[in-house]
C-alpha cells in the first residue's frame, strides 16, 4: 500500500519536463531568474527558520532535562 502511494507521488523525467514547460509558458522566460530568486530564498529562509526551532527545542529539552535531575536529587536527600 505504501510503495504504491509513494509511487504515485515519485514524478519521472517527462512529469518534470511538462511541468517545466508548463511553468515556462505562464511566466515566460523573462520573469523566470526572479520567480528562481524568489523560490531560492524562500527555501533558505525556510532552512533558517527550522534551524532556529530545532534549537529552541534542543535548549529547552535539556533545561527540562536539568529540572528532572534536580528534582530527582533533591527527592532523594529528603
Amino acid at each position: 500500500m505504501k510503495d504504491s502511494l509513494l509511487l504515485a507521488f515519485n514524478p519521472g523525467v517527462t512529469e518534470l519536463i511538462i511541468v517545466l514547460v508548463v511553468i515556462l509558458l505562464l511566466f515566460g522566460p523573462k520573469k523566470l531568474p526572479d520567480l528562481s530568486r524568489a523560490i531560492g530564498k524562500s527555501i533558505g529562509e525556510f532552512r533558517r527558520g527550522r534551524q532556529e526551532v530545532d534549537e529552541e527545542m534542543k535548549s529547552v529539552s535539556e533545561e527540562l532535562k536539568t529540572e528532572v535531575n534536580e528534582q530527582s536529587s533533591d527527592s532523594k536527600k529528603s
